[in-house]
């Protein structure tokens, strides 16, 4: 009988071969986790034509001195950490008054923070992170750009 004969019926596997199925994705459940989809999602930002003028020019951004902000503000709202103790709102009105935000540069930074979460990540964690950014770029929109 030839070796191959128990594949031609599509129906075995020869013992000890195991289906490829690819590694799951990690949940944003750890700081860890946190930190890497932060780093990959300003990697992404920091080469959009729209959003790194905003982000280098116009907030003139230290990664040094932001990125670890942004982390902890991350752990804070996924993992309860009390190591964000910022205003976020007034941060970003400082920004607005140099370049008035609008719905399309929102619209651009939450399409890029969900187009990273779900290449890279999943599970309850990371489900809550792409409702908590679209809370906050609504938000956003509405608190920087009401008209008075």
């Amino acid at each position: 009988m030839s070796p191959w004969a128990p594949y031609r019926s599509g129906c075995r596997w020869p013992v000890g071969f195991a289906m490829y199925s690819p590694p799951a994705k990690p949940d944003l459940d750890s700081r860890e986790h946190i930190e890497c989809f932060v780093d990959r999602f300003y990697a992404n930002v920091l080469a959009d034509k729209q959003l790194a003028p905003i982000f280098l020019d116009v907030a003139a951004i230290d990664l040094a001195v932001h990125l670890p902000h942004i982390k902890n503000y991350w752990c804070k709202l996924l993992l309860g950490d009390k190591a964000y103790g910022r205003h976020t709102m007034n941060i970003h009105r400082n920004v607005h008054a140099k370049f008035p935000f609008t719905r399309i540069e929102f619209d651009r930074w939450l399409h890029l923070f969900k187009q990273v979460a779900e290449n890279n990540f999943s599970g309850v964690k990371t489900d809550r992170a792409i409702q908590i950014a679209s809370s906050i770029a609504m938000n956003m929109d509405v608190s920087l750009n009401k008209k008075t």
